[in-house]
C-alpha cells in the first residue's frame, strides 16, 4: 500500500538580487512576474485530486519573505484549498533578514507559520560582503530577536569556506551565531557551482577557494562549538537543540513521499523523483498552456531506491536501524554495502552491529567521498 503524502514543498522563485555563489531556481528584479507565478501555481495545485492534510509544509526559494506581509497572506490563501497543515504541523517559510519586520511576522503568525529559516550566512560584515549578501550583521540579530519574541522556531544558515575567510573568522562567526539563541543551525561549505558568477570569477583567477585542509578544520570547529553549546549534529550539515529539528527535511531523509510545486520543485513518490523545469518563465508558460512542466524524471528501480535510502540514512547522526531499513527497502544493509562497510569500520569511519549502522565523527566529516562506493 502506498504511503499517504503528508509533506509538501512550494518554491517561490523571487529574490531582491542573486548572490554570486547562488545557482538556485530564481529570478531577481522580476516582480512583474508575480501575478503570472501566482496564476500558474494555483493552476498546478489543481493536479491534486483532493486536498492534502500535511505534517509539514515548506515555502522555499528564492525568498518567500520578499513578497512582504500582504504577499505572504496571498500566497497562503492561494495554497490553502489544496495544502492543509494539520493541527500539529510544522510550517516553514524561508526569509531574508532584511524582510523580517513586525508586520511580516504578524502576517506569518496569522498564516500558521511555526518556523522561519533565515538566510543569514554570516555575522561578519566582511564575509557578508565577500558572499555578495545585501544585509548586515545587525539585520540578522534584529530579525532573530523579533522572530523568537513572537514564539517562532528559528533556523539560521551559516556558510563557511567563503573567499578570504579564516579559521579565526569562522570561530567568531560560530560564537556570534550561538549567541543568537536559535533552535536550529545549518552549516554549509561554499560550493563553486558552474554557471554562477563566483565560478566564472574563480576561473579568471579573481577568487580563490579555501584550501581543503582549512575547509575541513572550519567544519570540525563548527561541530565542536555547536555541540558544546547544546546543538546536536543530527545530520551532516544540520544542528538542533532539543525539539528544534527540521521535520520537513527529516521526511526527505526518511524517503517518505512528498509533493512539490513551483519552478525547479522536485516531488517524490518513494521510487520516482520528478523535477519541474528550472526556468520560472518556462514553468509559467507550460503550466498556463496546460502542458506538463516536468523538466527531469529520475525513476529508480528497487535496488537504486534502497541505495539512495542507505546514503540518506548514513548522513544522519543516528544512522540506520537495520531491521527497519530492510522492511522499508526490501534489501539488507549487507546486500548493498557489505564490503564498503567493512572498509569503513576498519578505518574508523563507521560502526556496525546487528541492529544499527552509523558513521563515526570522522566518517561524517568525509561522508561525501564515501557515497560512490554505495550508489
Amino acid at each position: 500500500m502506498t504511503e499517504p503524502v503528508r509533506h509538501a514543498y512550494v518554491h517561490v522563485p523571487f529574490c531582491r538580487h542573486r548572490c554570486g555563489y547562488c545557482d538556485f531556481t530564481l529570478v531577481a528584479g522580476r516582480d512583474d512576474l508575480r501575478a503570472d507565478y501566482a496564476a500558474a501555481l494555483s493552476q498546478e495545485l489543481t493536479r491534486l485530486p483532493q486536498p492534502l492534510v500535511l505534517d509539514t509544509l515548506y515555502f522555499g526559494g528564492g525568498t518567500p519573505s520578499h513578497f512582504g506581509p500582504d504577499g505572504l497572506r496571498q500566497l497562503f490563501q492561494l495554497t490553502a484549498a489544496r495544502l492543509q497543515p494539520g493541527p500539529t504541523a510544522e510550517v516553514t517559510v524561508e526569509a531574508n533578514p532584511l524582510d523580517v519586520t513586525a508586520e511580516l511576522i504578524e502576517a506569518a503568525c496569522e498564516c500558521g507559520v511555526t518556523r522561519v529559516s533565515l538566510g543569514s550566512q554570516s555575522l561578519n560584515q566582511q564575509t557578508l560582503a565577500a558572499l555578495d549578501r545585501d544585509h548586515q550583521p545587525d539585520d540578522v540579530c534584529r530579525a532573530v530577536k523579533r522572530l523568537l519574541g513572537a514564539g517562532l522556531t528559528v533556523s539560521v544558515d551559516l556558510l563557511i569556506a567563503a573567499p578570504g575567510q579564516t579559521l579565526n573568522g569562522v570561530k567568531a562567526d560560530l560564537e556570534a551565531t550561538i549567541a543568537l539563541g536559535c533552535q536550529h543551525v545549518s552549516v554549509y561549505c561554499l560550493t563553486w557551482e558552474p554557471g554562477t558568477d563566483f565560478f566564472r570569477r574563480r576561473q579568471r583567477g579573481l577568487l580563490q577557494a579555501v584550501p581543503e585542509g582549512l575547509e575541513r578544520a572550519m567544519f570540525e570547529e563548527a561541530i565542536h562549538r555547536l555541540e558544546r553549546a547544546g546543538y546536536r549534529q543530527y545530520e551532516v550539515s544540520n544542528f538542533a537543540r532539543p525539539g528544534g529539528r527540521c521535520r520537513h527535511n527529516e521526511a526527505y531523509w526518511d524517503c517518505r513521499p512528498w509533493e512539490a510545486f513551483g519552478p525547479g520543485a522536485a516531488r517524490f513518490d518513494g521510487r520516482t523523483r520528478k523535477t519541474n523545469h528550472r526556468s520560472p518563465t518556462t514553468w509559467i508558460r507550460r503550466i498556463r498552456a496546460g502542458q506538463d512542466a516536468t523538466g527531469e524524471v529520475d525513476e529508480m528501480n528497487a535496488e537504486e531506491a534502497a541505495r539512495e535510502r542507505l546514503v540518506l540514512g548514513l548522513r544522519r547522526r543516528d544512522g540506520i536501524d537495520c531491521k527497519a531499513f530492510a522492511k522499508a527497502s526490501g534489501y539488507s544493509v549487507e546486500e548493498l554495502a557489505e564490503q564498503p562497510l567493512a572498509r569503513w569500520v576498519a578505518a574508523g569511519l563507521a560502526v556496525a552491529d546487528d541492529d544499527t549502522v552509523r558513521l563515526t565523527h570522522a566518517g561524517l566529516l568525509v561522508s561525501d567521498s564515501l557515497w560512490s562506493e554505495v550508489l
